[in-house]
């Protein structure tokens, strides 16, 4: 019996020497490498721009009858493009027109609309608008400073006028997804209005100098995208001019440290779809066209309908490959429109060829015009 428990004993002895060698020769051993745990992408973001609002006075009296006769009411104006608008990230319009007060509102030559059409372009997902335009001294500073309240008021950013020379110098920088978008605005010119007494920096105009050194400018403030608005062009052509092509080559080919100062250009003014290009790698929308105009006459006098048609633009940006480098577009689409004059209503031209309305002539009109410097083969495609 006591051999017996000798043997076993020596047994378990010779085991545990065993186990105690395998452990040590393990750690002697380099560790199995850990599965990294799957990282998602990095998250880019999508940037819908849109052109002109530009009430005239059957666009007023439309929001007034919208609004049951009391107050005036933009919201169903706008329903028809508001899938689209609301789903980006950021979202930008461009407000032509100045605003007025109590029911001091006027259409065509000089403009003053109801200030309810901030809260409506806010209520649509527009986060900001530029108010650099050729109506934006119709009511001189006043106006300006009506215009920047009510947008202040309803959450709405701005960008193009400014009521002090500090605000006129700020940068007007958002968040969109993960990146910090800057949107800067210009135009042409006021209409032969000079600027209000005192306030040589009440609108910003179109000065390349500047342009460039404002683009640098908010890129030290932070802005990973920079966005410039540009009130600019011919009316009536479909053509971008000589100067809008001149500009947007000399804009797109600024660069500071090999990295380009400005990552998109979206024109207005012009009254009628203009093309996409990448210029210098660059998307540029020479004009979107009115979203929304009463009816508009052309330089012959005769009521066109070109007026009432334009695009909606919508760009996705992905993050820098590298750091330093820029955010990249990787998709790039334009959205038809129209303002259906009868109805007081903006109108997604696909989404209502799709219900079956006659309008694949209009549609097709301004893809035809969009793609007409060859945007195709860069990449744009037209949008849902």
């Amino acid at each position: 019996m006591i051999a017996r428990r000798r043997q076993v004993a020596l047994a378990l002895t010779v085991l545990l020497t065993a186990a105690a060698a395998c452990s040590a020769e393990a750690r002697k051993q380099p560790s199995a490498p850990a599965h990294p745990a799957p990282t998602a992408p990095a998250r880019g973001f999508t940037l819908v721009a849109s052109g002109d609002v530009l009430p005239h006075t059957s666009v007023i009296e439309r929001a007034n009858f919208d609004a049951g006769g009391a107050g005036y009411d933009f919201r169903p104006m706008l329903a028809g493009v508001q899938p689209v608008v609301n789903r980006a990230d950021l979202a930008l319009c461009h407000m032509e027109t100045v605003y007025g007060a109590n029911g001091d509102y006027t259409g065509y030559p000089a403009f003053k609309s109801p200030p309810e059409i901030a809260p409506s372009l806010a209520a649509t997902g527009y986060d900001a608008c530029s108010t650099a335009s050729n109506h934006a001294l119709d009511d001189g500073a006043a106006g300006i400073a009506r215009t920047l309240d009510a947008m202040d008021r309803a959450g709405l950013r701005h960008s193009g006028t400014a009521r002090t020379e500090g605000e006129a110098r700020a940068v007007t920088l958002m968040r969109a997804g993960p990146a910090r978008v800057a949107h800067l605005a210009y135009t042409y010119d006021t209409n032969g209005f000079a600027p209000p007494a005192g306030q040589p920096w009440a609108v910003n105009l179109i000065e390349e100098a500047r342009i460039v050194a404002d683009a640098r400018a908010a890129r030290k403030q932070g802005a990973d995208v920079v966005v410039v608005s540009l009130h600019w062009g011919t009316e009536w052509q479909d053509d971008p001019d000589d100067r809008q092509l001149a500009l947007a080559k000399r804009l797109t080919a600024s660069r500071t440290a090999g990295r380009p100062d400005v990552d998109l250009i979206i024109g207005t003014h012009a009254h009628v779809p203009q093309a996409y290009e990448k210029v210098n790698g660059t998307w540029v929308v020479y004009g979107m066209g009115d979203q929304i105009a009463g009816e508009m006459y052309n330089r012959q006098g005769v009521q066109d309908p070109r007026g009432n048609q334009s695009t909606l633009a919508r760009f996705t940006f992905s993050p820098p490959a590298r750091p330093g480098a820029r955010w990249e577009v990787t998709r790039a689409e334009f959205v038809p429109q129209l303002y259906d004059l009868d109805a007081g209503r903006v109108v997604d031209l696909n989404a209502a060829i799709a219900d079956g309305a006659e309008l694949t002539a209009v549609r097709d009109r301004i893809r035809d015009v969009v793609l007409a410097r060859g945007a195709a083969k860069d990449g744009l495609v037209m949008g849902e």
